[in-house]
C-alpha cells in the first residue's frame, strides 16, 4: 500500500491536507520509553496483525505506529470512515545499538473529540504486545529552548 502525499491540480503540485496528520496534541515521553529491539519488532508485528486494512485500527510503520477509529472501509482499501486518532513515535539504535525509544505520542484533533489522550494513544499502542507505561525509562536532556534571535513578530 502506498501513500500518496501530492496531488496534482490545475496550480501544480500540491499537498494532499488529508494525508499528512495534524497533531492537536504532542507529549513528549519523558522520561523516554526504552523498549529492547525484540519488543519494538513484536509491537510492529502485533500491530500488522490489527492493521487497518484488516479489519483493524492501527497502522504500523518504521518510526511508529498510528491508531486509527476504525479499520479502512473505503473503496480500493481508502481510509473511508476511519479516522486518525493519534500516533507513537519512536527511534532506533537508541540509547544504544539494538534498543527502541520512544519519545513521542500525539493525538489529532478528531483523537480529542473521540475521548483519546496522549497516555490513552501510548497504552493502546503498548497494549498490543501486553506492555506497560512503567517499563524501563532512559532521562533525556531537555529539547533545546526556541532560538532566541528568531523573530517572533514585526519589530
Amino acid at each position: 500500500m502506498s501513500l500518496t502525499l501530492l496531488k496534482t491540480s490545475a496550480d501544480g503540485l500540491r499537498l494532499k491536507t488529508e494525508a499528512v496528520a495534524r497533531p492537536a496534541l504532542t507529549s513528549q515521553v519523558r522520561p523516554a520509553l526504552v523498549l529492547p529491539e525484540l519488543q519494538a519488532r513484536a509491537l510492529l508485528d502485533a500491530a500488522a496483525r490489527e492493521d487497518v486494512t484488516q479489519g483493524g485500527r492501527f497502522s504500523a510503520g518504521p518510526a511508529g505506529i498510528q491508531l486509527w477509529s476504525g479499520p479502512f472501509n473505503g473503496p480500493d482499501g481508502s481510509r473511508g470512515t476511519a479516522v486518525h486518532l493519534g500516533s507513537v513515535d519512536w527511534t532506533y539504535d537508541t540509547p544504544a545499538k539494538h534498543w527502541a525509544l520512544i519519545y513521542r505520542a500525539m493525538v489529532t484533533q478528531e483523537g480529542i473529540e473521540a475521548g483519546e489522550t496522549t497516555l490513552s494513544v501510548l497504552c493502546h499502542v503498548l497494549g498490543l504486545t501486553g506492555l506497560s507505561i512503567e517499563g524501563d525509562r532512559v532521562q533525556l536532556p531537555t529539547p533545546p529552548a526556541r532560538d532566541p534571535f528568531r523573530r517572533t513578530g514585526s519589530a
